[in-house]
């Protein structure tokens, strides 16, 4: 019965998000390194729709997309990298780190 409550987040690839069906809610990418790396900028919730899980649910919508395209994820939105990925660390895998790129190269 969950399921039922839970927001319909849509993938708006021309204003670069993830955004709930009435646009109200979203988060912002930026695409980098050749586009194998989503850099989440902004998470917005409006205050009419605050403490709902809105922005959890954003996340995981981007996390799960970028997943599926074997994307990094760069959590800038300090939303994101303070409180979104510590309460689900099952997400850390896909975060971009570059020290872990230069240690694996000169390995």
């Amino acid at each position: 019965m969950a399921t039922e409550n839970k927001p319909r987040i849509v993938w708006n690839e021309g204003r670069h998000r993830f955004e709930t069906e009435d646009h109200e809610a979203f988060i912002e990418y930026k695409m980098k390194k050749n586009g194998t790396v989503m850099d989440l900028v902004r998470t917005y919730v409006p205050s009419s729709k605050a403490g709902l899980g809105l922005a959890s649910h954003l996340c995981v919508a981007a996390f799960e997309h970028a997943s599926s395209r074997s994307f990094s994820i760069v959590p800038t939105c300090s939303y994101v990298s303070e409180t979104f990925l510590p309460r689900n660390p099952s997400w850390k895998h896909l975060v971009y780190s570059e020290e872990s790129k230069i240690l694996k190269s000169s390995i």
